[in-house]
């Protein structure tokens, strides 16, 4: 897995430079240059984002487990962080949440129920959100070859979704536990009782369908508003676009984001996606590229801290409990 993740940045890094070396490189820098704080005003937007999705997963735990809105927009953050910048396939931020909400006092139960369905009501709501972006994109009238490919994946992360809940309201991991328990002749019968015991927490979730569905709205209300982030970050580089234009561009971009799971940050990934999807507007390629460069920004304002600040509260569980983190142990 390491070795595939180093060949991964590797060659993200090499399409990354390709991308950037084949336009002036000049006019980027005086692109963003010229923007100067106006993108850190851009990236800390991400900010609201972050807590709305920390309000749908507080819908998840039953209502007189529900952790603070403080811890789990901390752990939001971490969880964000891990996953945009580390090559852990997207799961590894899950893991830090969990232990810092874990840790919180939280049944570890209902903690991890309610990650799972995060994680497949996520799956709805980016799906859903990408699906608008094309929409906007064939409603504009652009409609390149690229555009039909976003859409026959976007449209194929429907069915992973689906079964992603059904295997979890049919109780998969007891189903899993119960066959090894045969294979090793009865000795998993302890973990066969905490795996029924955790499916069962899981289907509780699923049976709160009002919580589901307010879940779902706050997950689709956080990438709405990282369309903020692009309309700010186009507006500060002089690119004068609609709200919707960012819209396309913010559901898009993550979606190609999250189907190049398996490279460190998207590098190179992203910036190509930027400047395809940019030119299906009608965006220069060197201001496309100057828009990714602004999510960079993002990436290392928010995102790099976060890092920093998940290290901190392993090596230092005392000081982060005093200073409102949640100390891991």
């Amino acid at each position: 897995m390491k070795s595939v993740a180093r060949l991964s940045a590797i060659a993200g890094l090499a399409l990354a430079v390709l991308l950037f070396a084949r336009e002036d490189i000049r006019s980027i820098v005086a692109l963003v240059v010229a923007a100067g704080p106006g993108l850190l005003l851009a990236a800390l937007f991400h900010v609201l984002p972050m807590m709305a999705n920390a309000r749908g997963w507080q819908r998840l735990f039953p209502r007189s487990q529900r952790p603070s809105f403080r811890v789990l927009t901390w752990a939001t953050w971490l969880r964000e962080s891990v996953n945009g910048l580390l090559p852990v396939a997207r799961i590894g931020g899950e893991v830090v949440a969990y232990r810092v909400v874990r840790h919180d006092s939280a049944p570890g139960r209902q903690v991890a129920a309610s990650l799972l369905a995060d994680m497949a009501l996520s799956v709805f709501s980016q799906t859903s959100f990408a699906l608008l972006g094309l929409a906007l994109l064939f409603a504009i009238g652009h409609t390149p070859t690229a555009t039909t490919q976003l859409l026959a994946g976007v449209v194929s992360m429907i069915p992973l979704g689906v079964g992603f809940v059904v295997a979890q309201r049919g109780g998969a991991l007891s189903v899993l536990i119960r066959l090894l328990d045969r294979l090793f002749a009865g000795r998993l019968a302890a973990a066969q009782i905490h795996a029924e015991g955790f499916d069962d927490a899981l289907r509780a979730v699923y049976e709160r369908h009002r919580d589901i569905g307010a879940c779902f709205m706050w997950q689709l209300g956080g990438w709405m508003l990282g369309a903020g982030e692009i309309w700010l970050a186009l507006l500060f580089l002089g690119l004068d676009r609609s709200l919707l234009d960012a819209i396309a561009i913010e559901a898009l971009i993550q979606a190609v984001s999250s189907a190049a799971f398996m490279v460190p940050a998207a590098l190179g990934v992203q910036e190509g996606a930027f400047v395809v999807i940019g030119a299906a507007l009608g965006i220069d390629a060197a201001s496309a590229l100057a828009l990714a460069t602004a999510r960079r920004v993002r990436d290392l304002l928010i995102f790099f801290p976060g890092l920093i600040a998940w290290q901190w509260t392993e090596t230092h569980p005392r000081d982060a409990g005093s200073t409102g983190a949640t100390p891991l142990p």
